[in-house]
């Protein structure tokens, strides 16, 4: 069990994809994004995605991150924050949105 202070610790937000491409150096198939957060600025990150979604369905989808990880360096890439999804029983993931289009930059809580 957790503390509702740890999960205060967690900065979860709202962004948009602004960019995707497919990251052919990861060791699973992934893609390369690039989410604006509003006020936090342009953010990467490496997202195995690939079962659902192509590049070109991304652009333009909110996503919810967490956005206060240390850079992790996956190959030539340092992903900045970590895109939320509903991992299935294969592996796949289901990208986490909000119900509506919010405001990039928006806090969860």
């Amino acid at each position: 069990m957790i503390t509702y202070q740890d999960f205060e610790k967690i900065d979860l937000r709202v962004g948009t994809i602004i960019h995707a491409q497919p990251f052919e150096k990861a060791n699973k198939p992934a893609y390369q994004l690039e989410i604006d957060f509003g006020a936090l600025g342009i953010k990467k990150s490496s997202a195995q995605i690939t079962h659902h979604y192509s590049c070109e369905d991304l652009i333009g989808k909110q996503v919810i991150a967490v956005v206060n990880f240390p850079p992790k360096q996956i190959a030539n890439f340092f992903s900045e924050c970590l895109v939320l999804g509903v991992v299935g029983s294969e592996g796949d993931v289901v990208l986490l949105q909000p119900e509506r289009k919010v405001e990039n930059g928006s806090r969860i809580g």
